[in-house]
């Protein structure tokens, strides 16, 4: 897209400059005005050539000829990157737009429960639940703010608290989902979610790789609230931007993501 988006500014000086040394010696040889003499560099060069304006002087007709020969070639660089720019900014969009869907997955099936999993073993969690109680009223300013804030917040994880069993259920039941969403060659184009479904499946192989679950020695506890810390900052970050997504392309799912919002302890999935 850079080299495009460069080829692209390459081509419309090229183009600057021809019609402006088209436009200022049709003035010196043609003794026209500028306001000619700018529309004869512009039918010259598009090759539109209506004929009711034409080189009078040798100067003049080796000055169109010059405009034709380079000015063509310019300016179909300019139609045919532009062209290009414009398509890739649609593909990029349609990429984008698979991805969210594959992240809609991932929040349906698993992320959304992982959520309440690591909220249920975050030990100062009200400046958390405050941020992000979203409601319909949240602006794009908001949704920004707020994900400014995630990063000043110190997520205090005790693994203790949680129950691993379930967690490890949870996360082997659902793991053939992640490697297929790990496998979306979307995900190229989305680090930060690559990156937590890569620690999400890291928490799974900790996890499975311990028979026991309780009453494990407190430097064990320690590394796996390290784990779960790692897959929650990443979740929440992620988690927020996808309901900003949601709110303004579609509505009624973000309806249902805000009356299921695991920070809410209101929340309930009757509309009230």
């Amino acid at each position: 897209m850079d080299t495009v988006r460069f080829r692209l500014q390459i081509f419309l000086v090229l183009l600057l400059v021809l019609m402006l040394t088209g436009s200022v010696g049709f003035m010196k040889t043609e003794g026209l005005s500028l306001t000619d003499a700018i529309y004869f560099s512009v039918v010259t060069v598009t090759t539109v050539g209506y004929g009711d304006i034409t080189p009078k002087t040798e100067a003049g007709k080796f000055l169109a000829m010059v405009l034709i020969i380079t000015g063509v070639g310019t300016f179909l660089g300019v139609v045919a990157n532009s062209t290009e720019m414009l398509l890739n900014r649609r593909e990029k969009a349609l990429r984008k737009e698979k991805l969210n869907m594959v992240i809609g997955v991932f929040f349906s099936e698993v992320g959304t429960d992982l959520l309440r999993f690591f909220f249920s073993c975050d030990t100062r969690t009200e400046a958390l639940r405050k941020d992000l109680v979203i409601t319909n009223e949240w602006s794009d300013r908001e949704f920004t703010s707020k994900g400014e804030g995630l990063s000043r917040y110190d997520y205090a994880i005790d693994s203790s608290l949680a129950d691993l069993y379930e967690l490890r259920a949870l996360l082997q039941e659902k793991r053939e989902l992640v490697l297929r969403i790990f496998e979306n060659p979307y995900l190229l184009e989305h680090e930060s979610f690559t990156e937590l479904l890569r620690a999400v499946l890291h928490l799974k192989e900790e996890l499975l790789h311990r028979k026991e679950l309780t009453g494990l020695p407190a430097e064990d506890y320690k590394h796996l609230s390290g784990d779960i810390r790692r897959a929650y900052i990443l979740l929440v970050h992620e988690w927020l931007d996808y309901m900003k997504y949601l709110k303004k392309n579609y509505p009624y799912l973000f309806s249902l993501a805000i009356r299921t919002n695991p920070f809410d302890r209101n929340a309930s999935v009757v509309a009230k």
